[in-house]
């Protein structure tokens, strides 16, 4: 694992956080308790900030950036992730915000001033242009991404179960033996 520091900002790290040994993370990146993050991915808070949110895991081959701060566009695009998300394997996000309990599909890719709010499922290989906001409650899939239909009771507590089961997984590594 490597934890690097950018100018005069290095990475804060909460409680009970997994970090793989061969996963990135630099510059201003906040990473919230219990959440996860894993094989060879890479987190750069180079020109602005990432958060992940407590008990959210950031799957294998993720890349998550943002985009600096302009006259035109004062705050840049911050990298924002809440609390109890999934983010699947070899997901690219750049510059956008998921709301707290969605999970994001292997291999999407969410671009900048996305706005993703609670319990959405991105289905796998989706591309969310830039700027589009979402609507809680829902599944989208495709390239470019549609509202398929919405979520059903048992798929939206599934979004919590799925964290948590990463939550159970990093205590795994973390203890050397087994939780349950």
């Amino acid at each position: 694992m490597s934890l690097g520091s950018y100018l005069q900002t290095f990475p804060v790290v909460g409680e009970r956080v997994f970090l793989h040994p061969s996963c990135q993370i630099t510059g201003d990146v906040s990473l919230g308790d219990d959440s996860s993050i894993w094989c060879n991915s890479v987190l750069r808070g180079d020109v602005n900030r990432i958060v992940v949110g407590r008990g959210s895991n950031v799957q294998d081959l993720t890349m998550g950036h943002v985009s600096h701060k302009t006259p035109e566009t004062p705050d840049g695009s911050p990298l924002i992730i809440g609390d109890y998300v999934t983010v699947g394997h070899s997901v690219i996000l750049h510059g956008c915000t998921i709301g707290n309990e969605c999970l994001i599909g292997m291999g999407s890719i969410v671009m900048d001033d996305v706005v993703i709010p609670d319990h959405v499922m991105l289905g796998a290989g989706s591309l969310i242009s830039p700027g589009k906001l979402l609507e809680g409650g829902m599944l989208y899939m495709g390239r470019p991404a549609k509202a398929v239909r919405e979520l059903t009771q048992d798929e939206i507590i599934h979004l919590r179960y799925s964290a948590e089961h990463y939550i159970r997984l990093k205590d795994n590594y973390l203890n050397g033996t087994k939780s349950e």
